[in-house]
């Protein structure tokens, strides 16, 4: 087991160049969350933004997801730093926060996610000291290394500052949002994920990551896209979510049945 157990295996697996498949939870129940790990992904991210998770049902679905021996990921709301504090007191392995736009913005999202000298987290991790295993003072000395803050990478001006994000310390990786990414790279025009403006964009994150021996993640709708971008150096790609599976197998179930 990691250093920090459950919650450290993630990032030493994401440091080790391990390419890694998760679970995108939204319909805010920790029980799909668990199944999803037990079905065998690497992990689930419970999402707080665009899902239906609260502090509560993110707390609980935290627990699940490590009953079923995996560590969970969650997204936060748009700027709501200190509930990244919250779940990684809660155990959290790691947590997502959108729209991270400058470098001003990534050291106010660590300044929530890290402890000192990295950061100004505040003392409390109630769940997450028993999760490791470790005794307090050996989870203070472990936890900025085992909790992986993720910032977004959504917007123009996240691209102009990728490379000050990415040097901010405590910045572990960062995670592209495709579809946000697509609304602004085509001022507007509309949602295509799949566009060439978006490719070429990914193509720049992964080897500006890869320079700051950092490592890059992304949304993707569906395992086939998810091999894809796992092949060309992204660290951590989704593959589907929660309900786009539910409505995936009613679908062809019912189809059957019909």
């Amino acid at each position: 087991m990691a250093e920090g157990g459950l919650i450290g295996v993630l990032a030493q697996r994401l440091r080790a160049g391990d390419r890694l498949v998760a679970a995108w939870c939204t319909a805010g129940e920790p029980s799909l969350a668990e199944a999803l790990i037990r079905a065998g992904y690497d992990t689930a991210v419970l999402d707080m933004q665009h899902g239906a998770f609260t502090v509560e049902t993110a707390i609980r679905g935290i627990a699940q997801v490590a009953l079923a021996g995996a560590p969970a990921i969650v997204r936060v709301p748009v700027g709501d730093f200190a509930t990244a504090s919250r779940m990684l007191d809660a155990g959290a392995a790691g947590v997502i926060a959108p729209m991270i736009n400058s470098v001003a913005d990534a050291e106010t999202f660590v300044s929530f996610a890290k402890y000192p000298p990295a950061g100004g987290r505040s003392w409390g991790p109630h769940r997450a000291v028993p999760m490791t295993g470790l005794d307090p003072a050996g989870y203070f000395k472990a936890a900025n290394a085992i909790h992986l803050a993720i910032p977004m990478i959504e917007t123009r001006a996240a691209l102009d500052a990728l490379d000050g994000i990415l040097a901010v310390p405590g910045v572990d990786g960062v995670f592209v949002g495709p579809a946000d990414l697509s609304v602004a790279l085509s001022n507007g025009g509309g949602v295509d994920p799949t566009s060439r403006e978006v490719d070429a964009a990914l193509r720049h994150i992964v080897t500006r990551a890869e320079a700051a021996g950092k490592f890059a993640s992304l949304f993707c709708a569906d395992g086939a896209l998810a091999k894809t971008m796992l092949a060309r150096g992204f660290r951590l790609c989704s593959a589907s979510t929660d309900m786009m599976l539910l409505r995936q197998a009613a679908g062809q179930e019912l189809g059957a049945a019909r």
